[in-house]
């Protein structure tokens, strides 16, 4: 019958796993390569994108053909 199973072995690797993931605040440090990693994350990264959008903005038309357009106007 369905329920909870009493030979139900859960893997330890899972389990490592698990334990790792809830307890990373206690291990993680900033080291010089954390910092390298979040500064680009959360500035290059973000401010590329930022200049590409700036850039190019009003340059594209991305609206498609509909009904009752004329071909004439692409």
């Amino acid at each position: 019958m369905a329920g909870p199973s009493k030979s139900l072995v859960l893997d330890p690797a899972y389990q490592k796993f698990y334990e790792l993931n809830s307890n990373r605040y206690k291990y993680w440090r900033w080291t010089p390569r954390h910092a390298s990693l979040a500064f680009v994350y959360m500035g290059v990264i973000p401010s590329i994108i930022t200049y590409f959008a700036y850039k190019y903005e009003g340059q594209f038309e991305f609206r498609g053909k509909r009904r009752g357009d004329t071909i004439s106007e692409w």
